[in-house]
């Protein structure tokens, strides 16, 4: 494995983390979002994430021959941006425009405290991906000043 797949691997880590951060982001300003496009209340959404292979398809053909090579993975892919499909909170407000004859508001299935968790996992998880493109950086500029004499 080389360095420019190393940097590939960190770099696909930071797009997927990046995407993690702004579905977070949009659950927490959406909270209290009443009305959507698709009618109701809006929807919890999470992020799930695969595995991206390296190789070419004729590698994988051949029995997946850097696996057995000690080969490395490709990186991490967003598979799907999920909608979560429990029930909407229930709360008594007869004020709210969008309240039913009972005065009930279906307000969306977010938790803060869950958001704010996932999004400090989100944020370690770049800074480390950060922390392994700048030292692979390190490593490929120390061997350009190796191969310079200096």
């Amino acid at each position: 494995m080389g360095l420019m797949h190393s940097l590939q691997i960190s770099a696909s880590a930071l797009m997927a983390q990046r995407l993690r951060m702004d579905v977070i982001a949009n659950n927490v300003a959406n909270q209290n979002t009443t009305r959507t496009a698709a009618g109701g209340p809006y929807k919890h959404q999470s992020v799930t994430f695969e595995e991206q292979r390296a190789g070419a398809p004729f590698r994988d053909a051949l029995g997946r021959a850097s696996e057995r090579s000690g080969g490395a993975g490709g990186g991490v892919r967003v598979r799907a941006i999920v909608d979560d499909d429990s029930p909407a909170r229930r709360v008594h407000d007869p004020k709210h425009p969008d309240a039913d004859a009972d005065g009930y508001v279906l307000l969306p299935n977010i938790d803060v405290i869950s958001e704010m968790t996932d999004l400090v996992s989100a944020r370690r998880a770049y800074e480390a991906s950060v922390t392994v493109l700048n030292a692979t950086k390190s490593l490929a500029l120390r061997a350009l000043d190796l191969g310079r004499g200096t």
